[in-house]
């Protein structure tokens, strides 16, 4: 169902990442801060970030898009992110395992970011579910989502374990197609 495709606004284009974004996207990456609340600190190293991009970047292309979210007033590599957890049966997916340089934080880029995320899942591969998961405490991740009009389901208590073997509790969200019309025209408001 995944096809590989450029979504862009006048500010921000989602390209599907590619060997060519890794150099920028490491050097975007290499601040501590941006890491506090992932588990893999995929941009460490050139060698990490390969293997990461090949492993698990690439790892059911069926299932998950990965992008690279481009300022298009630069043409700089701000971050990555992806749709993935394809269900084709439920008409769902999740959106994560986003982030953005610090550079970029609180600014436009994870607006339209999401929006065009949220408009290829909607519109154009018909999606009637999309989630939003992140660490309970990290509570800038939870504004963002709550910000784009998701809807808080609740913390699922250790649901993920982290390398060093002690599990996190996940704050999920949700929107629904139901929901999107209202998401939609309050984003392009922003934009």
């Amino acid at each position: 169902m995944f096809e590989k495709i450029i979504l862009e606004t006048d500010k921000v284009r989602l390209e599907p990442l590619s060997y060519d974004h890794l150099e920028a996207l490491q050097k975007v990456g290499k601040d501590e801060a941006l890491w506090q609340w992932v588990p893999s600190k995929y941009c460490e190293s050139p060698a990490i970030l390969k293997h990461w991009f090949e492993q698990t970047a690439q790892f059911h292309a069926k299932e998950q898009l990965v992008f690279a979210i481009i300022d298009s007033a630069t043409n700089s590599v701000a971050g990555n992110t992806r749709i993935f957890r394809l269900d084709e049966t439920n008409l769902q997916a999740e959106i994560g395992h986003t982030f953005i340089g610090l550079k970029w934080q609180r600014s436009h880029i994870n607006t339209h970011a999401k929006y065009l995320l949220l408009k290829h899942a909607f519109e154009q591969l018909g999606l009637v579910r999309i989630e939003f998961q992140t660490h309970e405490q990290n509570h800038k991740s939870r504004s963002a989502i709550a910000r784009l009009g998701a809807h808080f389901e609740g913390i699922h208590l250790k649901n993920r374990m982290l390398p060093d073997g002690r599990f996190r509790n996940t704050a999920r969200f949700s929107i629904v197609d139901d929901m999107w019309p209202e998401i939609k025209a309050r984003l392009e408001g922003w934009l």
